[in-house]
């Protein structure tokens, strides 16, 4: 299976658990690549959004404290930047702010966007996964460079007992190519 495939199939087992909700640009309606790894899922379960990243972390952090399991989705990780003050300060650290009260879980995918067929210019496909494993102590990070890890890595980040979250980021550019 291609790498877009593996995603796709990774997508629907997330929808599968009824606390599964999906947030985020472009994935109700095309616009960007990650659209299609998300037609098995309902639209009743997805939240279309404009462009308020940081808007989107922080509701995506308050949906998990409601018992939801958010699927908060960047589709480029230069976007993510925006909302790294919810990610960073909130996210990362509100399990020892609040003293272990509380923890939130949240799944966010966000990719490196893809340079082919036409380069983007450097603002649209950066690689910021080792900036984000220094500021994140609390958040897995996980880079997925291969596309058998797909399935495993969004299925661990579903299945953690700890309640911890999950950034996975994806390569655009693999989405055509394995």
């Amino acid at each position: 299976m291609t790498y877009k495939n593996k995603l796709t199939e990774a997508m629907n087992l997330l929808a599968q658990n009824k606390k599964v909700i999906f947030l985020g640009q472009n994935i109700v309606y095309p616009g960007s690549i990650m659209f299609s790894t998300l037609q098995g899922v309902p639209n009743s379960r997805k939240i279309e959004l404009p462009l308020i990243e940081d808007m989107q972390m922080g509701m995506s952090i308050g949906l998990s404290l409601e018992g939801y399991i958010p699927v908060s989705i960047y589709p480029r990780i230069d976007f993510l930047i925006i909302a790294t003050n919810q990610l960073v300060n909130h996210l990362d650290k509100i399990e020892e702010m609040s003293y272990g009260q509380f923890k939130p879980k949240v799944i966010i995918r966000t990719a490196i966007g893809s340079t082919k067929p036409l380069f983007p210019g450097i603002q649209h496909c950066s690689d910021y996964t080792e900036a984000l494993r220094h500021m994140l102590k609390n958040v897995e990070v996980i880079k997925l460079v291969n596309s058998k890890d797909i399935i495993p890595a969004y299925s661990h980040a579903l299945e953690e007992t700890n309640n911890k979250s999950t950034l996975l980021i994806e390569v655009a550019d693999f989405y055509s190519n394995q």
